[in-house]
This record gives C-alpha cells, sequence and structure tokens, in this order.
C-alpha cells in the first residue's frame, strides 16, 4: 500500500506529553495516528467521546437513592470502629 505524508502543527509541549504517553505504551506517533484514522474510518466517527471537561458536572442526588441511609444508633459506627482498634 502507497504511503503519504501528513503535516499537522501542534504545540511541542502537547507533542513532547504524547510522545512521552505513547512510548510507554510502546507506540510512536505514526502508529498512533494511523490507530486513530483507522478506527475513525471503521466507526465512520470520532473513536472516543468529545466533551466539555470545563464543564461543572453536578451530583444527581437521585442516584444515591438506596445507597446512603442513617444509622438507627447514630454512634453504632464509632462503636465498631472502637472495637476493630482494640
Amino acid at each position: 500500500m502507497p504511503t503519504t505524508n501528513i503535516n499537522v502543527r501542534i504545540d511541542s509541549e502537547i507533542k513532547s506529553q504524547a510522545q512521552d504517553v505513547l512510548a510507554f505504551l510502546g507506540l510512536d506517533m505514526t502508529t498512533a495516528i494511523n490507530i486513530f484514522l483507522r478506527q475513525t474510518i471503521q466507526r465512520r466517527a470520532i473513536p472516543f467521546a468529545i466533551a466539555d471537561v470545563s464543564a461543572k458536572k453536578t451530583p444527581k442526588i437521585g442516584g444515591w437513592e438506596g445507597q446512603i441511609w442513617i444509622a438507627d444508633d447514630f454512634n453504632a459506627p464509632i462503636d465498631d470502629f472502637e472495637e476493630y482498634m482494640q
């Protein structure tokens, strides 16, 4: 299969950090980009979620329903802990 070159401009610090991570994974930049492009073709989409990480996540109280409770004896957990420490 014939190959071609792609020129990409990227911040030098980003490139350096990415190369460090990829080297740890046993990959070079060319292999990582080829994996990305092949996955893009296979999925016909970006192969990872793109999200606004700066958006503040708000806890959903309903998600904790049934997972949080108040003990009948408020001191019971402390008593259990003191028994454990003896």
